[in-house]
This record gives structure tokens, C-alpha cells and sequence, in this order.
């Protein structure tokens, strides 16, 4: 018999059935602050929203790599890591930010309630969707990011008709077969990329304590790493023709 990795480790009886269970209570916790992310909405206190969902948005990032670690899956196969997360991203990346968008006043009035409806039933039919991601791991479509198009919605802070117009297309393109970037996932530049999201985070949490209110040099990089992100494939293949 082979002997088990490092990487991916047996799990003990006791001492790793627990900390596999508290990896799954560390991702819950990402529900907790979806309401209070939610209870600072409702107050329209914007910055204190984004900052509790960019703190979501930490433990999302940290509790795959532990679940891995601990090799959760084995050590408590009756809890779904993979269901739990999507509750919680569902929460965090779409059920609050259409919250924000819809009531933030940025829309057109009509037609915000519409697209609040809109952005949570195509996220729903996106979060079910197997075909989510491509083989690359690449999204495909616009990948539900509404934390993020609303971080960008209140950043740059367009036009009611701009607003609309641009939450209608990207619940359009969550149906488009584009390719979207992972920046972790995918491996090609993977460094590189990496670089950008620490840069990218770092300007956003300094646009969060500020109000929203920011150099333009800070807003103006804030949208060209949102503008390699989405397009980040074309961008890719520019500069590394699969052919060469």
C-alpha cells in the first residue's frame, strides 16, 4: 500500500473529526456576517457593508486551502463543504450586494426592483449551473460577482440610466458563454495575477475606510484590474497565442 501524502493526510479520529468541524463552522461564520453586512445595508451605511463583506470574502479564500489540509471531505463525509460554501457565497456575493444595488438609489427607480429580481434568480440558476467552469478554470459568464459590481457601482457612481443599463447587461453576460478569469484558479500567470488581487484588495480596503472617496489614480487601477479580470482570457491569448 501506498503511504498517504503530505498534502493529504488520514484523519485521526477525534482530534481531526473536530477540526474538520470547525473549518465547516469558520465557512458558516460567512453567513453570520452576511446579516450583519445586511443590518449596515439597511441602515445605508455602505462602507460598513463592504467592509464586512470583503471580511467574507477573506474567509472564503482561507477555508478552502484548510479544508484541503485537514482533508475535511474524509474526516466528516456527512457535512457538504461544497453545499455550505455555496449558501454562503450565495449570502455574500449576491442576496446582499442586490440588496445594496437595488436599494442605493443609484438605479433608476422603476427598474430597481426588477433587476434586484433579476440579479438573484440568475445568480440562483448560475450557482446550479455544472458548467460553470471551464476546463481551464475560467468562469463562464459573468460569475455572479454582484459584491464586486456593486463595490464598483459605488466607486464610480454613473448615471441612474449608466447604472441600469450596465446591472441589465451583466445579468445578460451571466448567461454568455465568455470566459472570465480566475485569478487563483487558473493556472497561466497565476503569479502574476495573484499580484494583482493583493493589489487590487489592498486599494479596495483603502477605498472602504475612505468613503468611497479616493484619488482618481486609485479609482483608475481599480478598474483596469477589474478590466484584465473579466477580460483577462483575450488579454491572455494576445500576449500567449495558444499556436506559439
Amino acid at each position: 500500500m501506498s503511504q498517504p501524502s503530505r498534502q493529504d493526510p488520514l484523519p485521526g479520529p477525534e482530534a481531526s473529526r473536530t477540526a474538520a468541524l470547525l473549518v465547516h463552522v469558520f465557512t458558516a461564520t460567512g453567513a453570520g456576517i452576511a446579516l450583519l453586512a445586511m443590518l449596515e445595508a439597511v441602515r445605508e451605511h455602505w462602507a460598513a457593508m463592504f467592509a464586512w463583506l470583503g471580511l467574507a470574502l477573506l474567509i472564503d479564500g482561507l477555508d478552502g486551502p484548510m479544508a484541503r489540509r485537514l482533508n475535511v471531505q474524509a474526516a466528516q463525509p456527512d457535512w457538504s463543504g461544497e453545499i455550505l460554501d455555496l449558501v454562503v457565497d450565495f449570502l455574500t456575493y449576491v442576496f446582499v450586494p442586490a440588496y445594496a444595488i437595488t436599494a442605493s438609489g443609484l438605479l433608476l427607480p422603476l427598474a430597481a426592483p426588477l433587476l434586484g429580481v433579476g440579479i438573484v434568480i440568475s445568480s440562483a440558476l448560475y450557482f446550479s449551473d455544472r458548467r460553470m467552469k471551464t476546463a481551464d478554470n475560467h468562469f463562464r459568464g459573468f460569475p455572479a460577482l454582484w459584491n464586486a459590481a456593486a463595490f464598483y457601482l459605488f466607486l464610480l457612481r454613473p448615471s441612474p440610466m449608466a447604472s441600469t443599463f450596465a446591472i441589465a447587461a451583466l445579468i445578460v453576460l451571466t448567461f454568455v458563454p465568455l470566459k472570465v478569469l480566475h485569478p487563483v484558479r487558473v493556472k497561466r500567470f497565476r503569479g502574476f495575477n495573484l499580484s494583482l488581487i493583493a493589489v487590487w484588495a489592498a486599494l479596495a480596503m483603502t477605498t472602504v475606510a475612505h468613503d468611497f472617496n479616493v484619488a482618481m489614480p486609485v479609482t483608475a487601477v481599480l478598474c483596469a484590474i477589474a478590466f484584465y479580470i473579466v477580460c483577462g482570457d483575450a488579454v491572455i491569448r494576445l500576449l500567449r497565442p495558444e499556436n506559439q
